[in-house]
């Protein structure tokens, strides 16, 4: 069931054979075969899918896919079109709006973010329906950290969007010096209604930086 895309396989081919990542295939096989879990097994890769490793300007890192039906799609913060935004989406998109000036948009979907670069990575790529957290502590956590390290360890100029305190600790120890880190509260309404979220101009500062480094800017 866990198959990497294949422009990943070869970045990440060590990792992929190391005993946890084996219990994890296990474990997962199990969950699906046994209870109903998102995302769709054939979307559990769909970050990495839609956005390879040569292509990657920005990591968005998430904590666990949403857990109700139909929302999860295997890009963190993302939900498939026709679905209600999520809280966190909603705040994301106000950002936007404020930052940039995009207009509030009508779909929830950001594969057009990661067909430019992003990768929309949750920390955990798989959870059991209506139980959030469910699949913590199962070894994914160990893979999506390779994701990161790989990334910040061999290329220079990246993006790290790092919304929140889960986030934060898992980038802890990315190069400042490589790599551009941005920080601020978690989208969620917990933490942008105490003022940690809205104005962080996250997103004019990734263009910025890309237009200087890439001579690009991502078309949120």
């Amino acid at each position: 069931m866990l198959f990497l895309p294949p422009n990943w396989t070869f970045i990440l081919q060590e990792e992929i054979e190391k005993p946890y990542f084996q219990d994890l295939k296990r474990f997962i096989t199990e969950e699906y075969n046994h209870y109903l879990c998102f995302p769709p097994p054939a979307q559990i890769f769909a970050a990495l899918d839609q956005c390879t490793y040569d292509n990657t300007k920005v990591v968005i890192i998430g904590q666990d896919p949403y857990h109700g039906l139909g929302q999860a799609h295997g890009l963190s913060f993302s939900v498939p079109d026709t679905v209600p935004f999520p809280p966190s989406l909603q705040n994301i998109f106000k950002e936007l709006e404020s930052d940039l000036g995009i207009p509030y948009p009508q779909s929830g979907c950001l594969q057009h973010w990661a067909d430019q670069g992003v990768l929309l990575l949750n920390s955990i790529l798989t959870v059991r329906a209506h139980q959030a957290g469910s699949h913590q502590r199962k070894g994914w956590e160990k893979f999506t950290d390779a994701v990161i390290q790989k990334l910040a360890n061999e290329k220079h100029n990246l993006v790290f969007l790092l919304w929140g305190s889960y986030a934060q600790k898992k980038g802890q120890w990315i190069d400042r010096s490589r790599h551009l880190v941005l920080e601020s509260g978690h989208p969620s309404p917990l933490s942008a209604n105490r003022g940690l979220w809205f104005g962080n101009s996250h997103f004019s500062q990734t263009n910025a930086f890309l237009q200087k480094h890439y001579n690009q800017e991502i078309k949120w």
